[in-house]
């Protein structure tokens, strides 16, 4: 039954039932009403016979009070006779007038004319008196007359009686009568009321058990749904390895290749090859991010970047495609526009790559103009408005408002003509609404196409200059010792990978092929970094992180390299005891400075051997600055102890949204000396999590490690 019917069914079934109670009630009421009518007639018919009998018996003390005159010529013994006599007529006008039965009406006026004859006889009695002073007239006594009319009035008053019963026996019969029906209709509402009452629970009852039914059968959908999703991040998890492995040797083999002396074919075969490679892995990447924005796994950080520097970069990472296609690219940023922003760069970086490449792609003359503009700024925020604008192929007009969805290309012979999964907008709109933007475009066909899109950031403190490109053309560390690493990776492809670039680098190193290789290893040697491979026969990388520190209790850094990039797979290295995280294809630029992130040179403060603070971050920024470095630890004792405290008001208040708020802060106010890596658990689980009890453990964690960084930074300033 389809839920339309259904209200139908019941709405009738509502008027239906109502309108049966109703009528019920109706005829019920009726029956009360006859009843309550019947029992008042009867009730004045007893008034009427109660009215006779006082007739009669005034009618004969009238009598008996001129006898009793008569015979003892004594006028007191008719003394109050006129007024019985005025009682009679009024009680006989009563009984006439209240009379409903016409049988009785002729006795009635009958016992009226004989009461007025009683009173002719009283009056002619006194009439005598009067006259001749004496009452002797036994004539009145002895009279026939005067008997017959006594007789008749009993006979009168019996015939009124027996005429009155008849009339009180019907009468009782209809009383018992409408009774009965009354009684009969109350019996039927209650039936149907109690019916209905059954029927409405019958009802409840069996809505209940579909309901439950159902939840049962979401409840198995929901898991299957859950169990669907497992298998669909598992099998991307695996195709994410399965392609990244490969595609990791293919992309450094030909980086390698590029930097030798090579033929003008050989040049053009290697860099066919790269160009393979690269949109193979931007298709991976793109079908990844989406994963994990659907998973609620795309976070956005916040920390300090450059905004210039930053372009700086991107022109230089495009400036060989520029170069190929002979356009032009131009950069301009709005002077206003302060140089240290706090946000997200990676994420901006994410953005404007995929909207530079997709119009460089659709362009063949002219160039990419690139416009940063000043929005808005007003209490330490800024908002950009970053403009791209091309003079290639266009849009159509039709297309504009899909343009942002999944799969969409301007037109059908885009993908055969340009490649591409119709994924990167997609990606690039929700990226850019995660923080708190806005995204649109225009585009006349022929002409050229220009994105826009707004994002607010916060205006640094600190407003640091730019700094030079990095050289990692070597790798040396001042200093005692060579930094020695150990590769733990199961394929042979990636090892040789690993050896090129390390060795380039003036690195020392092992390989091993699996985590029990590594555990051997590491147990005879020591070693500055090791950099792990996740999926490995036997032993896995998660296994082996694990038993280096369960087991062997070495604090050695540990870099997760891997191929999986799925949505929470650094947070999952992280909780397995890993450093950090770098995903397959290995970046050169990225590795280098991770390995110089933990094995770099060693400082004057890394003698001091703080257990928990790291300077390395703090030295990296200040470029040995001391003013900078006194000033960013003040701020950091300063502002560590306030979010403690607002974290913990938040929680005694049960106000967790303030508690998301503080924790969020916080990492930025930590990451200056270098706690980002040890409190990233424990302030992502005050950050996301619900309940608080498991919040109230985690602050207490959180506490004890920020006074001891707290005692370390004070130290620290103490010295700058």
């Amino acid at each position: 039954m389809t839920q339309k019917r259904f209200i139908y069914l019941i709405t009738a079934a509502f008027f239906t039932g109502t309108l049966l109670i109703v009528y019920i009630h109706f005829n019920a009421s009726r029956n009360i009403s006859n009843l309550i009518n019947g029992n008042a007639k009867l009730l004045r018919e007893l008034n009427l016979g109660k009215g006779l009998g006082e007739v009669e018996r005034d009618i004969i003390w009238v009598e008996s009070r001129i006898r009793a005159a008569i015979a003892t010529d004594d006028t007191s013994h008719i003394e109050g006779v006129n007024r019985k006599i005025e009682e009679v007529e009024h009680l006989l006008d009563t009984i006439e007038s209240a009379n409903v039965d016409p049988a009785a009406v002729k006795y009635i006026d009958r016992l009226g004319f004989l009461a007025r004859e009683k009173l002719k006889a009283k009056n002619k009695l006194m009439h005598e008196f009067f006259e001749h002073g004496r009452m002797d007239d036994t004539s009145l006594i002895a009279n026939p007359r005067a008997r017959e009319i006594s007789n008749e009035i009993s006979q009168v008053t019996k015939a009124i009686y027996d005429s009155r019963q008849s009339y009180l026996t019907m009468l009782s019969g209809d009383i018992e009568a409408d009774g009965k029906k009354a009684q009969q209709w109350n019996i039927v509402l209650i039936v149907i009321v109690v019916l209905a009452a059954g029927a409405v629970l019958l009802f409840i009852i069996s809505r209940y058990g579909k309901q439950s039914a159902l939840i049962v059968r979401l409840d198995a959908s929901e898991k299957k749904v859950r169990e669907t999703a497992q298998i669909k991040e598992n099998f991307l998890a695996n195709m994410s390895h399965e392609i990244r492995t490969p595609l990791n040797a293919m992309l450094g083999f030909t980086n390698l290749l590029k930097v030798r002396q090579l033929d003008s074919q050989s040049h053009q075969f290697v860099t066919a090859i790269q160009s393979a490679g690269e949109n193979l892995m931007s298709i991976v990447n793109d079908i990844l991010d989406l994963s994990k924005i659907e998973a609620g796994m795309m976070r956005i950080e916040t920390s300090a970047f450059s905004i210039r520097g930053l372009f700086h970069s991107i022109q230089t990472l495009f400036s060989e495609k520029i170069k190929e296609k002979s356009l032009s690219l131009s950069i301009d940023i709005d002077k206003t526009i302060p140089d240290t922003l706090v946000g997200d760069p990676v994420r901006l970086t994410q953005i404007l790559v995929n909207l530079i490449e997709n119009a460089i792609k659709f362009t063949d003359k002219g160039g990419v103009t690139i416009r940063i503009k000043n929005s808005e700024r007003a209490d330490g925020q800024i908002t950009l408005v970053f403009i791209i604008n091309d003079t290639g192929i266009g849009i159509d007009p039709k297309k504009l408002p899909d343009i942002f969805e999944r799969f969409q290309q301007a037109e059908d012979s885009i993908t055969r003509r340009y490649g591409g999964t119709g994924l990167g907008l997609s990606i690039v709109k929700k990226l850019v609404e995660l923080q708190h933007g806005s995204i649109g475009v225009t585009s006349i066909p022929g002409k050229g196409t220009e994105f826009h899109f707004t994002i607010p950031y916060r205006i640094s403190t600190q407003q640091y200059t730019l700094q030079q490109p990095q050289d990692i053309t070597a790798f040396k560390r001042e200093g005692s010792t060579p930094v020695h690493l150990l590769v733990v990776d199961d394929n042979r492809m990636n090892q040789e990978l690993m050896r090129h670039l390390l060795a380039q680098w003036e690195l020392s190193f092992d390989v091993a092929g699996d985590g029990a290789a590594a555990l051997e290893l590491l147990r005879t040697k020591k070693y500055d970094l090791v950099l792990m491979d996740i999926q490995m026969p036997g032993m896995d990388g998660y296994t082996a992180a694990q038993s280096i520190r369960q087991q062997l209790h070495l604090d050695t850094p540990i870099i997760a390299m891997t191929a999986h990039a799925m949505a929470g797979e650094r947070e999952k290295c992280l909780s397995y005891g890993m450093n950090d995280y770098i995903s397959k294809p290995v970046n050169e630029s990225i590795l280098h400075e991770l390995i110089l992130k933990f094995t770099g040179t060693p400082t004057e403060e890394a003698g001091l051997e703080y257990q928990f603070i790291n300077l390395g971050y703090l030295k990296s920024i200040s470029k040995g600055n001391r003013s900078y470095e006194k000033k960013a630890s003040a701020q950091f004792i300063e502002m560590v102890p306030e979010e403690l405290l607002l974290m913990t008001q938040a929680i005694v208040q049960d106000d967790l949204p303030s508690l998301a708020r503080a924790a969020h802060n916080m990492k930025t106010s930590v990451s200056i000396m270098g706690l980002t890596e040890r409190l990233q658990r424990l302030l992502d689980l005050l950050e996301y999590t619900n309940d608080k009890n498991i919040a109230a453990q985690a602050l207490q964690e959180l506490s004890v490690i920020c006074r001891s960084a707290l005692d370390e930074a004070r130290h620290f300033h103490e010295r700058c």
